[in-house]
């Protein structure tokens, strides 16, 4: 679990920017989970580093801005016993979103007008079917 970690493509989180802390988990693990540090806190900072391209950082911040506290982005594991699993877990999640924050925008949709004969058959169909339920009133049998 050293060295950098892929973000998208050729960008990459330096192991010298990402903190961790460790503390007692709730969850599985018996009597071992009182005893062992197994909860992993991931903490990036997102406004002071330098390994992101500025536009992802910038899009980044914008889009995490409800996730960030003073500019640090936070991810916590805590579901499995052991404290590497988690670590790998923090890691994979702080990855994904942060690839998922400085993707792209979509491209916008274009516009495209209803073609004239599909319009006509609704219209045409809308009709036979009120005219069916007019049918239906005013009976006397």
């Amino acid at each position: 679990m050293s060295g950098p970690y892929v973000i998208r493509g050729s960008v990459s989180l330096p192991e010298a920017e990402l903190m961790w802390r460790f503390s007692r988990s709730s969850g599985p693990g018996g009597q071992h989970v009182n005893t062992s540090d197994s909860q992993v806190e991931l903490r990036f900072d997102l406004a002071a580093t330098d390994s992101l391209p500025e536009v992802w950082k910038d899009r980044a911040l914008q889009r995490l801005e409800s996730r960030l506290v003073g500019g640090v982005v936070t991810v916590r594991a805590s579901e499995h016993r052991s404290q590497w699993r988690n670590r790998e877990t923090a890691l994979v999640r702080l990855a994904s979103l942060l690839a998922e924050a400085t993707a792209p925008p979509p491209k916008p949709r274009r516009k495209t007008r209803i073609p004239r004969g599909i319009n006509e058959r609704r219209l045409r169909e809308k009709k036979q079917r009120g005219d069916t339920k007019r049918g239906r009133s005013g009976r006397d049998w």
